[in-house]
Parts: structure tokens; sequence; C-alpha cells
């Protein structure tokens, strides 16, 4: 399959969407995305009935290579300007029955999952009456209700079968599942970078089963890298972000819209995309929650983070006339002082070990959630930062925020660093529920502590930019050890059930003995008793 060049209008739209002015809305519009179609689709006409073989989880190899974002929050000693040092006196809400996800040793009726590489991209989504959940190279669907798995755990690539090319022969792993809530479709995306050109792999599912029927779709990008995909659910596009890496050196993030009108129905999709510059990466696009839409006509809004600040774009796209497509922005709003954690690097230790672990501090953490309640909208993230106030005992916490009126002047409506002890906080990621109440979940590790997975939260009645009293979904019992593996998460998921829209669903990894490629994943849901 051939594939179109950008040329040199890339770099026009580079320069023109890479100037920032801080404070306010950028006054220039960048027209003219790149615009190409899906070199492929077609449509499976149900996944249960595709039989995997046993051996495919043996043909990944362990290699996961890390492609770090170049150091864009300032200097790297900033105090932290919004440390919560001690929650509230209430504790987040009660955990309900929590389950093991896919990892080392898990079975299903598709067989047993063996680790091949690491880290484990752990992510998941709930649906109507399912969750799935994804690591990196398999995903499994469990029935919501009992928490058995009726589907799995298979390789991702599974949901490519028969569709031929790199999309049904690799499985490159960086997979993402998002749930449409307003449509009742599942999205499952993945990248085939094992050699370029490279593809973006993405399935739509026809129905709300997510084992059954999927549109499926191949979209380009070249001879660039287009790492870490991660994907938002709008009205008028799927949208999804990469980091764009030629070799090992950063070409700054693309910002993409797949024609969500068309896929949900399995015709021709086109995509439509703008290249930023160097100076901006990790960014992330919106995801709708609850179920009241955006109001009529908003861009998707896609923000990262700078120093000591947020950046904010608008993505407008036109489908009958790509002209008409802009990207606005960015504008940086002003938040408190942070530095990243691990200066972005490695630093997390571990109980029992020697082997730090990763902070992937160097951006936000999936998801920016979306919602709109009818008299603001408001926009949830996270991101890792250093905590503590001396060189020698730099230790971590997970920064928060609640954007609120992105369609118009965006404010910082509260944002805190949970970090009730001098344990090391991160990998976060945060959702909020139909009333506005607020829940984080994260890992938690240090050199008395395996790895653990715990969450907080805040109900909306709560004093502004304070986090509850820590509860646990389960300690780890275990340290990640050996073959010199400090990659630990490289995304978790919090997500929000769309049919009582109060209970939070969260994912993320743990270990139950210390070794390498070893890791477990967990499954915990629960919800705050005053969301009814």
């Amino acid at each position: 399959m051939s594939l179109p060049k950008s040329g040199g209008l890339s770099l026009a739209l580079c320069a023109a969407v890479s100037l920032a002015i801080t404070g306010s809305v950028q006054a220039a519009v960048t027209t003219g995305p790149e615009v190409t179609p899906a070199v492929q689709h077609d449509t499976l006409h149900s996944l249960r009935g595709v039989m995997p073989r046993p051996d495919d989880f043996a043909k990944n190899s362990h290699a996961h290579p890390a492609h770090p974002l170049p150091f864009i929050d300032g200097p790297g000693n900033q105090t932290d300007g919004a440390v919560q040092g001690s929650p509230t006196g209430s504790f987040a809400p009660a955990l309900g029955a929590g389950f093991d996800g896919v990892g080392q040793g898990f079975s299903g009726p598709q067989g047993t999952f063996t680790v091949n590489s690491a880290p484990p991209d752990t992510n998941g989504a709930v649906g109507a009456t399912q969750y799935v959940q994804i690591v990196n190279s398999a995903f499994a669907v469990f029935d919501k209700s009992t928490k058995a798995v009726t589907y799995g755990p298979v390789t991702t690539n599974t949901l490519w079968s028969g569709f031929g090319g790199p999309c049904e022969a690799d499985n490159d792993g960086d997979a993402t599942v998002v749930y449409d809530k307003a449509a009742g479709r599942w999205i499952v995306s993945q990248f085939a970078v094992t050699a370029a050109p490279y593809y973006q792999c993405v399935a739509v599912s026809a129905t709300s089963d997510a084992t059954g029927a999927y549109y499926r779709y191949a979209f380009p990008y070249g001879s660039i890298f287009p790492d870490y995909p991660k994907m938002g659910v709008w009205p008028d596009a799927y949208y999804e972000t990469f980091n764009m890496f030629n070799g090992n050196t950063f070409a700054g993030a693309k910002l993409c819209a797949y024609d969500r009108n068309a896929m949900l129905s399995g015709a021709a999709a086109t995509q439509q995309c703008f290249q930023l510059s160097s100076s901006y990466g990790g960014v992330l696009p919106a995801d709708l929650d609850g179920a009241t839409a955006p109001p009529a006509g908003s861009p998707n809004y896609l923000m990262n983070f700078g120093a000591s600040s947020l950046n904010l774009w608008k993505f407008h796209v036109d489908w009958a006339n790509t002209a008409n497509t802009t990207l606005t922005g960015p504008v940086s709003i002003p938040v408190a002082s942070f530095a990243a954690a691990c200066g972005g690097g490695t630093c997390i230790p571990q109980s029992g070990v020697s082997q730090k672990l990763d902070s992937l501090a160097d951006r936000l953490m999936f998801r920016l959630a979306y919602r709109n309640f009818g008299d603001h909208e408001s926009l949830v993230v996270s991101h890792s930062v250093k905590v503590g106030t001396t060189h020698k005992n730099p230790y971590t916490g997970v920064r928060w925020y609640e954007v609120r009126s992105p369609g118009g002047t965006p404010v910082v409506y509260q944002q805190s660093t949970f970090s009730p002890d001098t344990s090391y906080r991160w990998m976060g990621s945060v959702a909020m529920d139909k009333v506005g109440d607020m829940a984080l979940g994260y890992s938690v590790s240090s050199s008395a502590l395996h790895p653990a997975i715990r969450y907080t939260g805040r109900l909306s009645s709560d004093t502004p930019s304070t986090m509850q009293a820590e509860s646990s979904i389960i300690e780890g019992l275990g340290s990640q050890s050996g073959n010199n593996l400090s990659r630990w998460g490289d995304y978790s998921a919090m997500t929000v059930d769309p049919v009582d829209d109060c209970t939070f669903w969260y994912t993320t990894e743990y270990l139950k003995s210390t070794g390498s490629f070893n890791w477990n994943t967990r499954i915990a849901s629960f919800k705050f008793p005053t969301c009814q």
C-alpha cells in the first residue's frame, strides 16, 4: 500500500500552531489539515467466531522501548504550589467487588495469558453490560454484573483477523479502548509499527456487544513513528493524538480526527490531522462522559502541560469541507507551580529491590475526561509531580485539575497535588460522575512498600481542591526486578459507568510476587452513595 506524504504543508502548520500566548487565546486560526483516507476498511462479522492460535502470545518480544518527551515543564526544582499533605476527614467510597484482569497466569475461555512485554499499558472502559480491558498485547471482555471473563484473553490483533497487512500481522501494543456512550459502541485502536510505513488500526463495534461485529480501518502515518496514541470520543469525530518520532528525534505531537459518522456504519472514512512543532508533546484529546453532549458545534478540546501551565487547543472538524477545519490555540492556562516527578524519568523506589520505576511524568495521564453539566463544562486530568522539598527526598504525588469553561475563557476551578504521606504516588487517572463527584486512582510505592493500587475521591460539596482519605484497591505482594526493568504502567484508566453515570471503574497494574515480566492487573469499581 502506498502512502501520501505530508510535504511542506505540515511545516507551515507546525510554525502556526507552535505560537502560544500566555493566559490568552491565540488569534491565529490554523486551517488546511492534512487529509488522508483510511487505506483499507472492512467488516468483521463476529469477534466471537475468531479463534486465536494458542501460540499467539509467545510471538511478542519483551521489547517495548520508551520514547521520552523533551523536558517541557521548565526548571526541575520548582516547589509544588498545591500540595494537599493530609486528606479530608472522610474516606473515599467503599470498594465494590474487585477482580484480576489480564496478567501473568490470567485464564479465560480462549486460554491463558503469558506476560511477554512491559509495561502493560493497562486501560479499560465500561459499557452497557460489559467491561473491556486491554493491555499492550492482549484484551479480554468481562460481564459487568458477574465480573466473569466472557471472551479472551486474546491478542489485540485478533480484532483484525482476516484484514490483511500490518494490522493483522503485527501486534505492537499501545492499544486503547474507549466507549462511545451516545452510540453504544466500543472503539479499540492499536498501532502497527513493526516496520514503516506505520498505521493506526481502529475497530468500531457495530453494536454495544464487544464480542460481536466490528468495522475495521487502517489509517496511514508514513515513516514518522506515531507513538503513544490516545483516543477521545466526541460527537463529530473520534480524536486520536500521537507523539511523533523521526527515528529517535521527537517531531512534535500530531492531532487527528477520524470520521465518526462514517465509521459507525462501516463506510469509507478519512482522517484530518494537524502536526504541532516539537515544542508540544503528550497532548490528550477530550473524551466525553455523561449523557449530555457538548454544546452544538463545540470543538474537541485537547491539552498538554508546560512550565507550571496547561495548554489548551480547540479542534473543529468539518467533514463536508475540509477547508473549514481549524485548530486554534494553544491557550496557556497558569496553574500552581510544579516540577515533573523524577525530572520526568525514573526514581520510584520499591520494597526489597534496588530497581527504581519510571514516573512517566513528562506527559499528562490518560484520560482528559470532559463533562457538560448544563450550567458549565468541565475537564479533569492528572499528572505526576515532585513533592519533596529537598533534593535528597523528592517523593512524588498526583497533581489533578478541574478546568471549567474550555469553550470560552478556560479557568482552573480547582487543583491540588494529592500526597498524604512520603510514599510515592504516580500513574494516576481521574474522572467525574454526573453530580460532580470525582475519583482519582493511582499507583503507590516506597522503599518499604511493594507497588500498590489505591484511590481517593471527593464529593462535589467538599472543600474545593481537596481529596478525601485514601482507600486501597489491592496491596502489591512483589516488586519489579531484573532485566533493568524500570518501565511501569504507561497509563491506567478511570472510567464512569454509562448506565447509572455514577459508578467508577479503575484498572492498573500490580505484582503478586517479585520478579520481571510477571505483572498482574486489577479492575475495581465503586461509587459515592450520594450519586443517585
